[in-house]
This record gives C-alpha cells, structure tokens and sequence, in this order.
C-alpha cells in the first residue's frame, strides 16, 4: 500500500491549501415560530467567518413587517439576531403558499437550513442552497423532507471541513486496505454513531471547546503514531480499538453541528438517524474516492513513491499540531 500513501499524499496537499477551518461550522439556522394570529418570531444564525462579502439575508413576505429588532449577539463561532415580523397583510393560512428564502448562498457557497413552526402544531424544515434559495411553505410536512434534508446536511457536515477526514486518511494509511480496512472504519463508525445520539437526545453534555481539542489531539496522536516503524504492537495489530475510541469523541463534534443546526421536533429520531447516514454516506464516498485516485495514478506515480512517503503523515502531523494549539487556547482563554 505504500502508492496508496503517495495518493493520500497527493489529496493532503490540495487540502492544506485551502483555509484552515477544521469542520468548526454548522449551515445557518433560520427558525419561524408563530406566536399569534399574525405574529412570528424570527431567529437568524449565521457563522460569523463568510466566503464573500455578500451578506447571508433571510426573505419573507413583503406584507411582513419587521418589529422588536435585537441587537446581533456573537454565539461560539456564529451570529445570533431576533426579530418579531407583523404578517397582518397574509390570510388565513398565514404562511402557509408563502415564499420563504435566504439571499448570498450562492456567492458564500453555503447552505441554510429553514425551520418553521406554526401555533396548530405543523412543522416544516427544508435545506435550501445555492441551487435552491426559496421555498414555499407547503400545507403538510412529509417525512421525506426530513430524510432528504438530513442526509444532505450530514454529507455536507462531513465533507465542509477537513479535521474529520484528516482522521479517516490517517485510519487509511494505518491499516491500508482490504478486511482491516472494513473493521477499523466500522469501529470509527459505531463509536460517533453512539455519542451522536447520546448528545442529541440529551443523555449528557460536554464542553464543546475541549472536545474540539481532543479531536485535534487525536489526528496528532494518529500521526505519532504512523512514524512508528514498529508496527507488531497492540495497536498496530488492532486498529480498530483506536479508531472506536476516538470515534466516540468525534461523534460529540457531530453532534455540536447537529445541535447548532436543529432538530425537527416532530421527527426527532428519523432526522437524527438520517443525519447519521448522511455522514457515512460522506465517509464511504471520500474512502471510495482515494481509492479511485490510488488505482488511476498507482502505476505513473511509481518512481517518486519513496521521496514523497512522509508527505502525508508530516501533513497530518503539522495541521493537528496547528488545531491542538488553536484549540487549547480557546480552553484556556475562553
């Protein structure tokens, strides 16, 4: 597998010049909750770092007026602001047949996710991008829509930042390929699954900034660990402990999202257990795509495989050392 290295190696260089934002962000959250006849309260949250200078804006109807406006709050790595909007001007239906949206997803290349509520109790989500940046509220929600909606964000969470997938590269060059492979990313696997739906459903909390640490220090604990050149220990004989353990700890991330995102109240298990399936979807997608890249360049990329063996693993090794610091001074500090 020592090609496979030189392909990883190969992706680890295109990531590590891209931004460093180590999958600290969630989509933006817009929730509408009536409160009245024609009353709703709006609640905007936005990351506060942007790809553009095009501000994220949520629409609504033109009839709404804005009323009670809040000062914008800073949350964690996001923005908060709250308004009361006045929709005097609707009918009956209120929201329902109207135009909901989210103005400069295309120009930030981000998503949002939209959560609605009504006083009789119907709830609505819809995950809208650049593609789709409106929607109409619709007479009923559908189970599908959650499903839908979930699995999109989870692929999307998976595959917006590089800390998650920094670990699964390092998993791949730990065990290589065939039935270790299968074992060690099922164990990573079972172990997020686990305190994604433990934190989500509200068993237990934990501070987010030092779970944000250890799963930088895991990535850099991984790294040590492959410029080992014994490899007839414990751990080298079963990976997959390793992987489970720190599964677990990469699961809280997970769910940190998830929290930030939010659930619909309605179909609380299904969005979670989509949302979890979006994720391995991303996982199994990202592996499957190594692989094709390794079977393509293998053989081109023969010669130069024993100067650029360490590549990846010095990657691996500089940016978790970089997100370990980053992250124990928001410890420490914040």
């Amino acid at each position: 597998m020592k090609v496979m290295r030189l392909i990883v190696a190969l992706i680890l260089l295109m990531s590590a010049t891209q931004p460093v934002q180590a999958h600290r962000f969630a989509p933006s959250l817009l929730q509408i909750t009536q409160i009245g006849q024609d009353k709703f309260n709006l609640v905007w949250k936005t990351p506060v770092q942007t790809t553009s200078n095009i501000a994220l804006e949520p629409t609504w109807p033109d009839t709404c007026a804005i009323e009670n406006p809040s000062p914008v709050q800073l949350e964690g790595t996001g923005k908060v602001s709250m308004v009361q909007l006045n929709c005097s001007g609707l009918g009956d239906d209120g929201l329902v047949g109207e135009t909901i949206g989210i103005s400069g997803l295309g120009a930030n290349q981000a998503s949002a996710m939209v959560m609605i509520t009504l006083l009789d109790g119907r709830s609505y989500q819809q995950v809208l991008n650049a593609d789709q940046s409106e929607f109409v509220v619709p007479q009923e929600s559908s189970a599908g829509e959650v499903v839908t909606d979930y699995t999109w964000l989870g692929m999307e969470h998976i595959w917006g930042g590089i800390d998650h997938l920094l670990f699964v590269f390092g998993l791949l060059l730990l065990v290589g390929g065939g039935t270790r492979l299968l074992w060690t990313i099922t164990a990573f696997t079972i172990g997020h699954s686990i305190t994604l739906s433990l934190v989500t459903l509200g068993f237990f909390d934990y501070p987010v900034a030092l779970v944000e640490f250890t799963i930088a220090l895991s990535i850099f604990v991984l790294a040590v660990e492959l410029t080992r050149k014994a490899r007839n220990d414990l751990l080298w004989r079963h990976p997959w402990w390793l992987a489970g353990g720190f599964g677990l700890l990469h699961g809280m991330g997970f769910a940190g999202a998830l929290a930030e995102t939010g659930l619909p109240q309605g179909n609380v298990p299904l969005a979670l257990l989509f949302f979890n399936v979006g994720i391995e979807l991303g996982q199994i997608a990202f592996i499957v795509l190594v692989l094709l890249v390794w079977f393509v360049l293998r053989k081109p990329l023969a010669e130069y495989q024993e100067r650029l063996l360490p590549v990846p693993i010095y990657i691996l090794g500089v940016l978790s050392a970089m997100w370990c610091i980053e992250r124990a001074l928001e410890v420490v500090f914040v």
